[in-house]
């Protein structure tokens, strides 16, 4: 089966290239259509009195996040379409843009570190709720 555009969850780690790549490889004999989308961290501290020095922590971040997106897109040598940050749950952002975006499917990384375990716990719930196929990639070793 020919894919016409896929959605790959990616994070700041080196496996995302990886993972990328693996996509590539899906998409390239169709010419199909890439684009990213990666989970903003987001400091659980925020309160009235942090909140000044916790809006600049989140820019910050926001930024570094941008930039490995940018990295991220240069390095691939395939067009990327587009790229997406998203806070909150992941399979609600992934849910909304195969939507609206005509994503016919969704590849995330699987193991066991930081973000691609909070994925890999999202998995269960983006393969429930997803109309559209979802592709988990092993990054193991």
């Amino acid at each position: 089966m020919a894919y016409a555009h896929l959605l790959v969850a990616v994070a700041m780690t080196p496996e995302s290239r990886q993972l990328l790549a693996k996509a590539i490889d899906i998409a390239r004999p169709s010419h199909a259509r890439i684009t990213l989308i990666t989970l903003a961290a987001d400091p659980e501290l925020y309160n009235q009195l942090a909140a000044p020095m916790m809006e600049s922590v989140r820019t910050l971040l926001q930024e570094e996040l941008q930039q490995f997106l940018n990295e991220l897109v240069t390095s691939a040598h395939y067009p990327i379409e587009q790229t997406l940050i998203a806070t909150g749950e992941l399979c609600e952002h992934i849910s909304h843009v195969c939507r609206t975006k005509g994503v016919d499917l969704v590849i995330c990384g699987n193991h066991n570190q930081t973000f691609f375990s909070r994925a890999a716990c999202s998995a269960k719930s983006i393969v429930k709720t997803s109309e559209v196929d979802v592709l988990l990639v092993s990054l193991e070793g």
